[in-house]
């Protein structure tokens, strides 16, 4: 679920962004010079990636964030994995977005690392 501030953020940019669209739409219709045309046209694009942006800083902040927890959660102390999970989780507020899919990628390695782990501790468990 996004949080409503940030639907509210990313509605009302888009709704500007349409405005620009149709500003774009009025100028072609009305034979604007080109140049003013690309401005526009330029300033939909921004806005339109900045929207795109916030919302996949939000989602794969989430993401992550229920990973680093998941991962937290399955890792007893002596996993092999407890430094780097620490260090993600201490990073994790600063991290850009092309470091949280990064970051992700690696989460989910060491969420195959401690199922094998978490598997193997349970089978050596139900034969002793």
């Amino acid at each position: 679920m996004i949080p409503n501030d940030l639907t509210s953020d990313i509605k009302t940019r888009l709704k500007s962004i349409r405005g620009q669209i149709e500003g774009i739409i009025k100028m072609l219709d009305e034979g604007n010079d080109p140049e003013k045309i690309l401005i526009q046209f330029k300033a939909a694009d921004k806005g339109l990636q900045k929207a795109h942006y916030l919302l996949l800083d939000e989602v794969y902040r989430k993401m992550l964030a229920i990973k680093i927890v998941n991962a937290v959660n399955k890792c007893p102390g002596n996993c092999g994995n407890e430094e780097r999970i620490e260090f993600i989780r201490q990073e994790f507020p600063h991290l850009k977005l092309d470091e949280l899919s990064d970051k992700l990628r690696e989460m989910k390695e060491i969420e195959e690392r401690l199922a094998r782990y978490n598997g193997k501790n349970n089978s050596e468990i139900k034969k002793s």
